[in-house]
């Protein structure tokens, strides 16, 4: 925590786990979240408009700056378990959220299934970035 008023990235921390525990990804660069809803909309007869916002889930990502292989290797397990005729069973997500006020807000996100969008791309003297993306079909505080 820095000691200001707002959030910034190194006041988040986030915790995978897969279907064969956690997932140490190193050099984390940056995590995104967003809410997935249907949107309902409802022009009642006397003009007046109504709406809601459901609840789908959620999806996101993690940006990765490659120091090991555990995002390859993660990825090529949940591949090999399909192509197996394996059931391949959801993870979990923590995201853990230092506030302005010292306190920690802890989020989970429930049924995550995952896949490596970016393996990365090769280059010389040029690191390698990768991104590995989710759905959760809820997340709340704990």
């Amino acid at each position: 925590m820095l000691g200001s008023m707002f959030s910034v990235g190194r006041d988040c921390q986030v915790v995978a786990l897969g279907a064969y525990g956690r997932v140490d990804l190193t050099h984390v660069t940056g995590f995104e979240a967003r809410q997935r809803t249907a949107s309902v909309r409802v022009d009642r007869i006397d003009g007046v408009q109504m709406g809601a916002e459901l609840p789908k889930g959620w999806d996101g990502m993690f940006e990765l700056e490659r120091g090991s292989p555990a995002a390859d290797d993660f990825a090529s397990r949940l591949e090999a378990d399909y192509h197996a005729g394996n059931a391949v069973a959801p993870g979990t997500l923590y995201q853990y959220v230092a506030e302005s006020d010292g306190s920690t807000s802890t989020y989970q996100f429930d049924n995550v299934v995952f896949r490596l969008a970016s393996a990365g791309v090769w280059r010389g003297d040029a690191s390698v970035k990768q991104r590995l993306e989710f759905f959760a079909s809820a997340r709340r505080k704990v």
